[in-house]
């Protein structure tokens, strides 16, 4: 069990910032989002910003946070509009979705707290640079050759998990499970349709970095690698 600190410019619960915190078995206090709980922060194991409404704001409390040089991870909480503003220089340790499942919340303060304990936050290894394309994990982006694309959540989601073991091949239900958690009950159609969608937004000459296998799935395609055609 972990001691969260919520911070946040609302009167609401952390349950309604966070459904999903709901189902988990965590302490939460709940404080103001102002620099003035740098006073006197309490203990705590993590400390989660509601960055759902005033983003302006939010990212000058991320920065002052993050420049008091606190030893625990910081983690916003954004809305999948919020995605395409939040950058990494903002000071956050990860960002998580407001509608994010129980599963992938546990998963990433799980993480980020294991991450500051062991002293690895070195913002470089939350990048994936391969065959021109750069994955920012911590500021939630994507480029390609230097041109942002513009995902949604799922489709960043899914780009990052095949760009993050390229030529390994994965079923449909592989990545259902992946990305979209076992809690999921849609069927291997959304796969497909979001596969779609990204060969789009990668442009004809760079779509066969995602490769099908034909009766098999789906890999990520290094530009080395160019034997596994799209379909």
């Amino acid at each position: 069990m972990a001691q969260l600190l919520l911070l946040t410019q609302t009167a609401q619960s952390s349950v309604e910032i966070l459904p999903a915190l709901a189902l988990l078995h965590h302490q939460i206090k709940i404080l103001p989002a102002s620099g003035e709980v740098l006073v006197d922060t309490p203990s705590c194991d993590a400390l989660i910003v509601d960055g759902r409404q005033e983003l302006a704001q939010v990212r000058s409390l991320t920065r002052l946070l993050e420049s008091t040089g606190t030893s625990v991870p910081i983690i916003l909480v954004v809305t999948e509009g919020g995605l395409t503003v939040v950058g990494a220089d903002w000071g956050f340790d990860d960002v998580l979705l407001h509608t994010a499942d129980p599963t992938e919340v546990e998963a990433r303060l799980r993480l980020s707290i294991a991450r500051r304990a062991l002293g690895t936050d070195d913002p470089a290894e939350a990048l994936i640079a391969t065959s021109g394309l750069v994955i920012d994990d911590a500021g939630y982006t994507a480029k390609l050759h230097d041109r942002t694309l513009d995902l949604t959540y799922k489709e960043f989601e899914l780009l990052k998990f095949l760009a993050q073991h390229p030529g390994r091949v994965f079923t449909r239900q592989q990545l259902l499970h992946e990305v979209w958690g076992y809690d999921y009950f849609g069927g291997t159609r959304t796969v497909d349709v979001h596969v779609r969608r990204l060969r789009a937004k990668l442009g004809i000459e760079q779509e066969n970095l995602i490769g099908t296998v034909r009766n098999v799935g789906y890999r990520f395609v290094t530009s080395e690698d160019k034997t596994v055609v799209t379909v």
